[in-house]
């Protein structure tokens, strides 16, 4: 496991980074940005395969590493690293990405690259995974992250940031009633096949109301599929059984601000809503499941440690991931993105013309992915 980022020294990344790397899985626009998160030198390599054949034909050897897209199906690869001896890491999108979706083929400031496994995948352990089971965190780490918690809540910063923060009123809501938040989620979403075996967003809703039968409930469609980019609508007449309103138009802070639980297949709003005082309940296994702080529908053994949450946002927030400067590329700490996205993000929501490049912007890109899969699929 890559433990150098835990130290905060970068010249240690500079030096190991002169390699050759390849790249399995990426599709053309993610090979735009990831570059600077592995460092680019005269000495290294940056080589782009769909098959290991043709790796081997661009001269993928014994001091090569092999990368690939999240769980992307590569059986020949992952076989051909095994019998070489050749390091096999997997790569992810990081927990505070950009401002704007990803399936708007927005850049990512954040990547998490992993030599066990990945994150969301609970069936096998992860770099987090170990981390959270090995690591022995230090007050100045742990100081850190409550710092770190403390940023994120003053400034409401989430992974996406890609709604206007807005004061919410509930209709209907009954005083005293408890308010339970329910995120969607992508459906064929790999967090959701590993990490909670293919449950829908519906049956979600459907759990939820079973476990919150006088809650006031919140569903919140994930964004990506707000914007027709990935699979998991669910019907309003078909959702509004289920729950009392249904909110597509605010940030996450703004819906979080007015719960007091969130229920959750896998989705990262479990955990940003731990790091806003929330009580989560877990449906599947995500990352920040397991480990005491969450009510957990599911086990998964491999996870014997307890932790605070300060431990838990030092792993996930400072450990694990890689970040890079928005405008120089450089790698940097987690702070300094933090900044440079709440500067980002202020301009989004003060700025109209800013706001509409934006939105226009990723409009064309919709619409552009749209015709390329009407294309494909004659």
């Amino acid at each position: 496991m890559d433990t150098s980022f835990a130290g905060n020294t970068y010249d240690h990344w500079y030096k190991i980074m002169k390699t050759k790397n390849v790249f399995f899985g990426f599709s053309l626009w993610k090979r735009r940005f990831i570059k600077p998160f592995f460092f680019t030198s005269k000495e290294n390599h940056f080589l782009f395969s769909s098959t290991i054949r043709q790796a081997i034909r661009k001269n993928l050897d014994s001091y090569s590493k092999i990368y690939i897209w999240g769980k992307k199906p590569f059986p020949e690869v992952e076989t051909y690293a095994k019998e070489q001896d050749i390091p096999l890491l997997r790569v992810e999108d990081g927990f505070v990405r950009s401002v704007s979706l990803g399936s708007d083929l927005t850049k990512a400031y954040s990547l998490v690259v992993d030599s066990r496994g990945i994150y969301f995948d609970p069936t096998q352990e992860s770099d987090l995974e170990y981390l959270l089971n090995t690591y022995e965190f230090d007050d100045e780490i742990l100081q850190r992250a409550q710092k770190l918690q403390a940023y994120l809540i003053k400034n409401k910063i989430s992974k996406y940031n890609s709604h206007q923060d807005k004061k919410l009123t509930l209709s209907g809501l009954k005083e005293g009633q408890t308010v339970v938040m329910v995120p969607g989620q992508v459906e064929d979403d790999a967090s959701i096949i590993y990490g909670a075996e293919g449950m829908t967003n519906l049956e979600l809703l459907q759990e939820t109301r079973i476990h919150a039968p006088e809650s006031y409930i919140i569903y919140k469609p994930h964004p990506d599929v707000l914007s027709g980019n990935r699979k998991g609508n669910i019907l309003t007449h078909d959702a509004i059984q289920y729950c009392d309103t249904i909110i597509t138009d605010a940030s996450l802070d703004s819906v979080l601000e007015v719960c007091d639980e969130v229920h959750t297949m896998t989705s990262l709003v479990g955990f940003e809503a731990l790091i806003r005082g929330k009580k989560v309940f877990t449906y599947g296994m995500p990352f920040y499941a397991g480990w005491g702080l969450t009510v957990d529908a599911r086990k998964c053994q491999r996870r014997t440690a307890k932790h605070s949450l300060d431990e838990l946002v030092a792993a996930a927030f400072i450990l694990y991931p890689r970040y890079i400067h928005p405008k120089t590329n450089a790698l940097c700490e987690i702070e300094v993105l933090l900044r440079e996205i709440d500067k980002e993000k202020t301009r989004y929501n003060t700025y109209r013309l800013y706001r509409f490049y934006i939105n226009s912007r990723n409009m064309v890109s919709r619409k552009i992915q749209l015709l390329i899969k009407v294309i494909l699929s004659e």
